[in-house]
């Protein structure tokens, strides 16, 4: 899996500059260029932190669908997510697969954050440690990992031009740290963010060249987020290695032409072609190398859907126990596990317990196999058992989802779904097919193709006022029974791919249907330069009385033996491109479990979310289980939970504010484009400390089915500037269940000479006891986690004299406090 730099250069003088320069961009959006002349096959990319949707976004080409990468880092749990990127990585390559757009290692810097499902934590160790994992997993087999946004791409808001505001210091310490983990794993790829970093965009920032390519010694490709470039002498005479997607990207011949007249060096070129080469040799892509990735890829074409294989029961096994191994026991007064034996009627209400949602919003996404929901997971584990009443509840705030094949049948068949048909300018059908459901994001084009049009026949099941919508760019109409409903013009107001090409918003209209009448619905969009093609066909029922909802669900909790309401945000509150404006779940959500509280003391609120929200009644309820956005077998891994089968292992990669003015760093908002990282150093339960606030929960924090008592901390007396330290922490498990305890270090420096977080996370151990059984964790503590970067010097340096050791179980509990004496070389 590898080619020497000798035979590299022997390939590369065979080409001539033109045709070096013109490697450097994407041959399709999701490939890269072939050269015959080298044996140099395309490699082909795929967006994947959660899953690896391939080079097609069609719902009858399925993906595994993981646990959120925030439900990742929940499960502190290295061996675990190295375990999971293997599973990614074999995804990958049964999809042709060679490159895996993950993971995101950009930092939970706010709350507000709108994408923070896909990114680890507020934490630059902990995200290190995880995504270091994921890397390991990944790159394990043969397919090549990319870390990303390269650097400081930690919101949305006006994410392809803000210009981050970040002290050198903090840059170092907090954003970097992540990226240089990454780079100590090996990892293959790094992807330069849209954003810039102190005036000058990513992709053609200095940064990409040093600390990345100099000091770290990063020898793999750094390649554009997907439009990122946006000129290219600048770019090219960056650290930037390869332009995506095209063919039409600001390179490509541009760069051709720059490199002729010299206004790009040509050794310049040569550096990234080499880099290019080099991982196109790791992946068994050049010259007489055994490829990695399967015969789809090297023939151009994706497997067919039906050829797809299955998901295979170990894989669908690990996915479960990964999401129990990252859901987060917030707070339990004696409610869990529940006993199976002791109930016989469970109540389990909410609109997400039914449609509970799997995954985050924007590029990630993918399109599972199944979905196990809360409701199925239950029912599933009471079978036989007890008696489930499942109670929806008011209808989540947001958009009306896409239509889905069980509420609506294709016309022209009478199957299930929908039918898709491209017209041409005069209204001929190029094309038609049927579709399993309204969410048409890359409907197949053909040569004049002019019109996508989506129909429809609704059956609807409830009477009354609907709400009915088309989203997507340009001219748009929507009709029923031949009844225009809307018409217009929609241009784009933002050039994001993630909104043009996944997300675009909806218009809406409203119809009365009525129960046993069948409804013809006919949306089109008119396919214009720049507005990309996805088409969204959604239909929604008249939302449910929200005073007589809460009142029904108290109802059918009052007569449970135990009752499960599940909450959460939707796709319009949390999603890429997209920071949200509220950490509140809404005024129903919250009404509907004060009432189901106030009717049966034996609730359990599971809150689905991707990062933190508030949750103003989490003292009312029997205990509250943090489930994340957690993949296809989400619903079966919960109630391994719920029931006891699996202890809840995940602590909290986040602290979670009880109400968002708490939080100390809340801005998303760039003011002339900027956004300044005015806190610094101190981000996630630094500033916290740093403002002597008190969360609702802290990072750390997570609660299994035993208690623990963290007995004795022992620490060297000294150690050298510059070396780890090895520190115990003796732990009993007091409970009467065996359990796993995250045992946390933390660090403080008293009287330091520079600005200090009041104190910082360092390292951490994962231990397991019997009742009764004392345990010792063995915690490294990197070097690392004792260094300062010093902005006059350039230089990383340790201070000696001393320290302070605190061990606990979040970092708001370190009961445990030791001194440690740095001393510098030399010292005795």
């Amino acid at each position: 899996m590898g080619t020497s730099d000798e035979e590299i250069d022997r390939l590369l003088g065979k080409l001539t500059p033109r045709a070096r320069a013109l490697l450097l961009d994407g041959a399709t959006t999701w490939r890269t260029r072939a050269e015959p002349a080298l044996g140099l096959r395309e490699l082909v990319m795929s967006d994947g932190p959660a899953g690896v949707r391939g080079e097609a976004w069609d719902e009858r080409i399925t993906s595994v669908l993981l646990p959120s990468a925030s439900a990742l880092a929940a499960t502190w749990d290295e061996d675990l997510v190295e375990s999971l990127g293997g599973l990614l990585a074999a995804e990958a390559r049964r999809k042709g697969v060679d490159v895996l757009l993950a993971p995101t290692l950009n930092l939970h810097r706010s709350p507000l954050g709108g994408r923070h499902f896909e990114c680890f934590s507020e934490d630059p160790e902990l995200t290190g440690r995880v995504g270091a994992a994921l890397v390991r997993g990944v790159q394990a087999h043969g397919v090549a990992a990319t870390a990303k946004h390269y650097v400081a791409n930690d919101s949305e808001t006006d994410r392809l031009t803000v210009d981050v505001r970040v002290d050198e210091r903090a840059l170092r310490e907090v954003y970097l740290a992540p990226f240089e983990a990454a780079v100590d794993a090996g990892v293959r790829l790094v992807m330069a963010g849209y954003n810039a970093v102190d005036g000058t965009t990513m992709t053609a920032n200095a940064l990409l060249s040093d600390p990345l390519k100099g000091e770290w010694g990063f020898d793999g490709v750094v390649v554009s987020d997907w439009g990122a470039v946006r000129s290219t002498e600048d770019t090219a005479r960056s650290g930037l290695d390869l332009a995506m997607p095209g063919p039409d990207s600001p390179w490509g011949e541009a760069l051709a032409r720059a490199v002729a007249d010299g206004t790009v060096p040509e050794d310049t070129v040569d550096d990234k072609v080499r880099r290019l080469l080099r991982l196109a040799a790791w992946l068994g892509a050049l010259g007489e190398g055994e490829p990695t990735a399967s015969g789809a890829a090297r023939a151009g074409t994706e497997a067919p859907p039906a050829l797809r294989p299955a998901v295979a029961p170990r894989e669908r096994a690990l996915a479960r126990r990964a999401v129990a191994a990252g859901s987060v026991l917030l707070a339990n007064r004696g409610v869990l596990p529940l006993d199976p034996g002791h109930l016989r009627t469970v109540a389990v209400i909410g609109a997400h317990a039914a449609r509970t949602r799997t995954q985050g919003g924007g590029s990630a996404g993918v399109f599972p196999p199944h979905e196990v929901s809360v409701l199925d997971g239950v029912r599933a584990a009471l079978r036989g058992r007890a008696r489930v009443v499942h109670v929806p509840g008011p209808r989540p705030d947001g958009p009306a989802p896409p239509l889905g094949h069980d509420a609506c049948t294709d016309p022209r068949s009478g199957l299930p779904g929908v039918l898709l048909r491209m017209l041409d300018a005069d209204g001929r059908e190029l094309y038609a097919e049927r579709r399993r459901g309204g969410r048409l994001l890359e409907p197949r084009l053909v040569p004049g193709a002019h019109t996508v049009e989506v129909s429809a026949r609704l059956r609807p099941r409830t009477a009354g006022r609907w709400t009915l919508g088309v989203a997507g760019f340009g001219r748009m109409s929507l009709a029923l029974d031949g009844r225009p409903l809307l018409a217009g013009d929609f241009p784009p107001p933002t050039d994001d791919p993630a909104v043009v090409h996944v997300n675009p918003p909806a218009q809406y209209a409203g119809a009365d249907l009525a129960v046993g009448q069948d409804a013809l619905l006919v949306a089109r969009r008119e396919l214009a330069p720049g507005t990309g093609r996805a088409t969204v066909v959604s239909a929604a029922p008249p939302a449910p009385d929200a005073a007589a909802s809460p009142a029904e669900a108290a109802r059918a909790a009052a007569g449970a033996d135990a009752a499960i309401v599940v909450v959460g945000t939707t796709e319009h509150g949390e999603c890429e491109g997209y920071d949200r404006t509220t950490l509140s779940l809404g005024a129903t959500q919250n009404a509907l479990v004060r009432a189901v509280a106030a009717a049966n003391s034996r609730t359990v609120a599971v809150v689905n979310s991707g990062g933190p929200v508030e949750l103003p009644w989490r003292d009312a309820v029997g205990a509250v289980l943090l489930a994340w956005f957690p993949g296809q077998e989400g619903g079966d891994g919960l109630a391994d939970v719920l029931f006891g089968r699996a202890e809840p292992g995940g602590r909290l990669p986040t602290t979670w504010p009880a109400a968002l003015a708490d939080a100390p760093v809340t801005r998303t908002l760039p003011a002339d484009g900027r956004l300044p990282y005015d806190e610094g150093l101190h981000v996630g339960h630094r500033g916290w400390l740093r403002h002597t606030r008190v969360p609702a929960y802290w990072f750390g924090h997570g609660l299994g089915y035993t208690t623990w008592a963290h007995e004795e901390l022992t620490v060297p007396p000294r150690a050298g500037a510059g070396e780890d330290v090895t520190v115990r922490v003796r732990v009993r498990n007091m409970g009467a269940r065996s359990g796993r305890e995250v045992v946390q270090v933390y660090l403080a420096r008293p009287g330091s000479a520079v600005e200090r977080p009041v104190r910082w996370f360092a390292g951490y151990a994962a231990v397991r006891a019997r009742p009764g059984e004392s345990v010792t964790a063995t915690v490294r503590v990197p070097a690392r986690a004792l260094r300062h970067w010093c902005v006059r010097e350039r230089a990383w340096r340790t201070e000696t004299g001393r320290w302070r050791v605190l061990a606990g179980r979040s970092a708001g509990e370190v009961p445990l406090v030791a001194d440690l004496e740095v001393v510098g070389p030399g010292s005795g």
